[in-house]
C-alpha cells in the first residue's frame, strides 16, 4: 500500500472530501452546500480512514484547495486541513484551484486560460502551458475585468467562469467541457504532487488565495470610509 493523503476542496458551492492511496483515488465524499462546515468534513474524513483500515496518523499528509473560490468555503476548507496537519504532525500541500483545473485539460491543448467570478463584473484569471506533460502556470493569478482578460488574447479557457464570458468570446476561442471546469479529486491528487508542503511556520500564516477583501470586509470599508 502506497502513502495516503486525504484530499479537501471547498472552492465551490458544494465540494468533497476524498482519499487518495498510493496513485489513486480510493474514496471520496461529497459536501452539501448547505452544510459545508468544519464539523461536516471531520466525520466524512473519518469514515474514509476507517473504510480503508486507515488512521489518520497513518496520512502522510493533506491536500486542500486554496482558490480563488468561495471566500467562505475556502476558509472553511484550509483551517480543517490546518487542524488535522497540525494535531496528526503530517505534511500539508496548499493547491490552487486553478492548478486542479487546468489538470484536467484535454492532452491535445497546449495551454488554456482559466477564469472565475471575481465579482463585481471581475474575473479571476491565470494562463496554464503545457510542459514535459503537465500543465503549469505562465503567469501570476490575476483579477481582472472581461474585456482585460479578452485583450491578453486566450485560445482556450476553462473553469467555473467559462459561463460568464462565453458570449463575450471570440467562437475561436476553444471552451474545455463542462465537466472538466472544477476541480476533481483525481486532479487535486495530481496537482498537488509537484508541490511542496508548507514549512510549520507558513503552516500558520496559509491563507486563501484571494486577491479581493471579502464581502464583510468591503462592507466593512464602505462603512468606514461615509463615517
Amino acid at each position: 500500500m502506497g502513502e495516503p493523503w486525504l484530499l479537501i476542496e471547498t472552492s465551490g458551492r458544494g465540494g468533497f472530501v476524498a482519499l487518495a492511496v498510493g496513485d489513486a483515488v480510493v474514496g471520496e465524499r461529497t459536501l452539501d452546500p448547505a452544510r459545508r462546515q468544519n464539523r461536516d468534513l471531520a466525520p466524512f474524513a473519518a469514515e474514509l480512514l476507517s473504510a480503508a483500515g486507515l488512521t489518520p496518523k497513518s496520512l502522510r499528509g493533506v491536500m486542500v484547495s486554496v482558490g480563488p473560490g468561495s471566500y467562505t468555503g475556502l476558509r472553511v476548507g484550509l483551517i480543517s486541513a490546518k487542524a488535522l496537519a497540525y494535531a496528526v504532525g503530517c505534511e500539508l500541500v496548499a493547491v490552487p484551484s486553478f492548478a486542479a483545473v487546468a489538470a484536467l485539460a484535454p492532452p491535445e491543448l497546449p495551454g488554456v486560460d482559466v477564469i472565475s467570478d471575481g465579482l463585481q463584473r471581475l474575473v479571476y484569471a491565470q494562463r496554464y502551458g503545457r510542459a514535459g506533460g503537465l500543465m503549469t502556470a505562465t503567469n501570476p493569478l490575476r483579477i481582472l475585468t472581461l474585456a482585460e482578460w479578452i485583450a491578453t488574447g486566450p485560445t482556450a479557457v476553462s473553469g467555473p467562469g467559462v459561463a460568464l464570458a462565453d458570449a463575450a468570446l471570440d467562437a475561436s476561442v476553444m471552451r474545455v467541457s463542462v465537466e472538466l471546469r472544477m476541480p476533481t479529486a483525481a486532479s487535486l491528487f495530481a496537482a498537488g504532487q509537484g508541490i511542496p508542503p508548507v514549512s510549520r511556520d507558513e503552516l500558520f500564516s496559509l491563507e486563501p488565495l484571494y486577491l479581493r477583501p471579502s464581502s464583510a470586509e468591503e462592507q466593512a470599508a464602505k462603512r468606514a470610509a461615509k463615517a
